[in-house]
């Protein structure tokens, strides 16, 4: 006998479903609101918002091809970062909390799988006290599922948490087709989007620790080299070996490729602790943009700097940290950097991974926070990037909260958010809405020079003029027959080149 679903599960797998079917007719209903997608004509490729969308040919050519099948294959021969998602059958348990939580996590589950290129077909959700320890859903759970399977035709069950190994292995032996878990999705969509060498191979050896203890064999794979001298019969030549499996070969490959992989991340660092140095010394200020996966980061960081970054309704579209600059309406130079949005239940191994990426982050000046205004769970947003911004000692840097997508927002939300964040920004990368008081309240928060110096500055040194404006703050401006008279205010970091047109001592402010 299978365990009847009950009618909340039922209530909570229709909507997700519902939204799923949305998505695919051309409406975008992950975070809770449906916003008819645009074209790329009059969204993404609209030069006064985005920029240039450069990037959008190549991501649309790496798209999943329909018709392919994922067979339950040695997870050895076909490496996890190779698989091909298709039709896919969710399964989630949750053990605490509301129906709502759980459809939250449902729907974030199911966008998680079509950004990796999968449709989803149906859906099971059980409420247990614990998960089953062999197999994750209870007994007739499973069975059911088995049955949805064949039913559908589904290539591969995805599970809304980590699954841990045995418990992977005893449900696709029970359901006849690949098991893959939530954090396998988002190695799959993270293989996909990474462009840059280092986010390659941040990508690849995280997908290797999450293998690692996933490798699966059969038959032959398990069998043991004899090793040494060998006797008695149908043993001898032929049979003596290192004395590995092949699944011991495998792991043996795989630490020697997390090894080089190492190497290679601590040769990339020098050059990227050289760009950021040289930032520091020269005094640029620099904003970093941190918040969920899909809230709008990018769109946003196109909007103040016209950077032309891809801007994308899906998962993780933005993995590469990428820095632009800017200027304060009174002229200082600063820097945004765009960073790798993040997700509730984020691998462990990405954190580790994507830690040099997460540095931005942690070295800036101020972190610009930004949340999907219109998700119907805005307070899980604003926990999970804190955590994370948290495990990368960032919390002590000045944070300005901005709900994005205020466009979305309706009067009755805005109290809500309010009550939530009161000191928040509202804020639309669409309509503009909000964009002069977020970077009025950057400026109000950027360091800025302490130091008033009056200098005597030759005419044939205008570089240091350009100075004094970019990373400092100039006073005022005299010209006299020697040169030219500025009284400015500078930071530590470069009053050393000012000090051979210094006419008065310096005074700290």
């Amino acid at each position: 006998m299978t365990e009847p679903q009950t009618p909340h599960e039922d209530d909570v797998v229709a909507r997700v479903l519902a939204n799923a079917d949305s998505r695919a007719s051309g409406y975008a209903v992950f975070g809770g609101s449906a916003q008819a997608l645009q074209t790329d004509t009059n969204v993404h490729a609209d030069a006064e918002r985005d920029g240039e969308q450069t990037e959008r040919a190549d991501r649309n050519a790496l798209r999943r091809v329909g018709g392919l099948s994922t067979e339950l294959e040695d997870v050895t021969e076909v490496e996890y970062r190779q698989l091909r998602l298709e039709n896919v059958i969710l399964i989630g348990l949750y053990t605490h909390g509301t129906t709502a939580d759980a459809e939250n996590s449902m729907r974030e589950l199911a966008a998680l799988a079509e950004t990796a290129g999968a449709t989803v077909l149906d859906g099971l959700l059980q409420r247990r006290a614990t998960p089953d320890p062999s197999t994750y859903l209870g007994k007739g759970k499973v069975e059911e599922l088995a049955g949805l399977v064949q039913a559908l035709g589904a290539d591969t069950v995805i599970a809304d948490t980590e699954l841990a190994p045995s418990q992977r292995r005893a449900l696709e032996d029970m359901v006849k087709v690949k098991v893959i878990d939530r954090t396998a999705v988002i190695l799959d969509i993270f293989s996909q989007h990474a462009k840059s060498r280092e986010g390659k191979a941040q990508v690849e050896l995280a997908q290797l620790e999450y293998l690692l203890p996933r490798l699966r064999g059969w038959g032959d794979s398990m069998s043991r080299q004899a090793g040494g001298q060998v006797g008695g019969t149908g043993a001898g030549m032929g049979s003596r070996g290192p004395g590995e499996t092949k699944i011991e070969l495998d792991r043996r490959r795989i630490h020697t490729r997390m090894s080089k992989l190492r190497k290679q991340m601590v040769e990339m660092k020098p050059a990227r602790e050289a760009k950021r140095a040289n930032r520091k010394r020269n005094a640029v200020p620099s904003v970093a943009i941190a918040g969920y996966t899909n809230a709008g980061k990018s769109s946003l960081l196109n909007r103040i700097t016209k950077a032309g970054l891809l801007v994308e309704n899906s998962l993780f579209a933005t993995l590469d940290a990428t820095v632009r600059k800017s200027t304060t309406a009174d002229g200082r130079l600063y820097t945004f950097t765009d960073t790798v949005g993040f997700v509730r239940n984020l691998p462990h191994q990405l954190v580790e991974a994507f830690r040099s990426t997460l540095e931005e982050v942690a070295d800036a000046d101020v972190i610009v926070h930004v949340v999907d205004g219109s998700h119907p769970d805005p307070a899980s947003q604003l926990s999970t990037v804190r955590d994370v911004i948290g495990e990368v000692g960032a919390r002590d840097i000045p944070e300005i909260v901005v709900f994005n997508k205020s466009d979305l927002i309706s009067d009755d939300d805005r109290l809500v958010l309010r009550g939530l964040q009161p000191k928040a920004l509202f804020v639309s990368a669409r309509s503009g809405e909000g964009v002069e008081e977020l970077l009025e309240t950057i400026a109000a928060l950027l360091p800025t020079p302490g130091i008033e110096l009056e200098l005597l500055i030759p005419y044939e040194r205008g570089d240091l003029i350009a100075v004094l404006h970019e990373q400092g703050k100039v006073l005022s401006t005299e010209y006299a027959e020697s040169g030219t008279k500025v009284r400015a205010l500078v930071t530590p970091e470069i009053q050393a080149q000012f000090a051979p047109f210094t006419q008065v001592k310096a005074v700290t402010a």
